[in-house]
């Protein structure tokens, strides 16, 4: 059979066909893998070059310096920890009520199957709220818990019909009459039958949870108060969100002082924008009125 593969023979749009899907391929690739690339330089290079947008693609006085900083804070390796206990408890119930879900709904002899297959996608199209699900949450006295990043979406909906139809397709009814015959309940046809033939749809399953909670950070920032609690990706948002918050503080402050000179915020910002336009022209008239004003007070600018 190898021996005619290699024989078969391949016309010139063959090979015109296949360079083009090489060269599309390879460009795709460049484009996915060139920023991931740069910002690693860029975590690795001299933070004055990176400054200055002299870094290309690889690092430049490469130095630790950035990460030196970043690890000084105690929260970040705390986050490192809460993220990964939270990710793999999270998957593994996941995984594991998603599967029992899955299970009874693919069987076609399971006598509620048609009603809670309607309910259960009625909650992919409509849901509680962000308030209502906060309120439900507080009431059972799960704030500022583990379980409050776990429970509210113990089961996704979407996943749980991928698993069931993965159940409905690949495994063959023959296989569980066999079992049946031999005297397998439920729960050993879930365990003996299914999960041996259900390893491709698991691990999909774990991926697909596993990314989620460990990108997941506005459950915690809802329901978390204890900052050792705070998973990574929070920390994170905390440490990049500080300097804003206290840029906004300055500008808000030299706005109130503006105002208190007597000068209107919305003139200084047109001031501003004017002069961002076109610097050399309006900067002279600006002048002539502060010296005016410094020189002769009330009497302005001279004609």
């Amino acid at each position: 059979m190898e021996n005619a593969m290699k024989h078969i023979h391949r016309t010139r749009g063959d090979r015109v066909f296949d360079a083009i899907n090489v060269a599309a391929l390879c460009l795709l690739l460049a484009v996915i893998l060139y920023p991931l690339i740069y910002v690693l330089s860029c975590s690795f290079s001299d933070p004055l070059l990176v400054v200055q947008s002299k870094i290309t693609f690889l690092p430049m006085q490469p130095t630790l310096v950035a990460y030196q900083r970043v690890f000084r804070n105690e929260l970040i390796m705390t986050g490192y920890q809460n993220t990964l206990f939270y990710t793999l408890l999270g998957t593994v119930l996941n995984v594991a009520v998603t599967t029992m879900m899955a299970y009874p709904l693919s069987r076609h002899d399971f006598a509620a199957r048609r009603p809670i297959t309607m309910l259960t996608a009625f909650t992919m199209l409509f849901s509680g709220g962000m308030i209502p699900t906060f309120l439900v949450v507080k009431n059972l006295g799960l704030i500022d818990t583990v379980w409050s990043l776990v429970l509210p979406g113990l089961v996704s909906p979407w996943n749980m019909f991928i698993m069931k139809n993965y159940f409905q397709t690949s495994i063959p009814t023959e296989l569980y009459e066999a079992a049946s015959i031999d005297g397998a309940d439920n729960f050993h046809l879930l365990r003996s039958v299914v999960l041996p033939l259900s390893a491709p749809i698991v691990a999909v399953m774990v991926l697909y949870y596993g990314v989620a909670h460990w990108n997941s950070y506005f459950n915690a920032l809802l329901y978390l108060r204890d900052r050792t609690r705070y998973p990574l990706q929070l920390v994170l948002r905390r440490l990049f969100q500080r300097p804003r918050l206290q840029r906004a503080g300055r500008r808000r402050r030299r706005q109130r002082h503006d105002g208190a000179s007597g000068v209107r915020n919305d003139e200084i910002r047109a001031h501003r924008y004017c002069l961002r336009a076109n610097p050399l022209p309006l900067s002279a008239p600006s002048a002539l009125l502060r010296q005016g004003r410094y020189a002769g007070g009330d009497q302005g600018v001279k004609q």
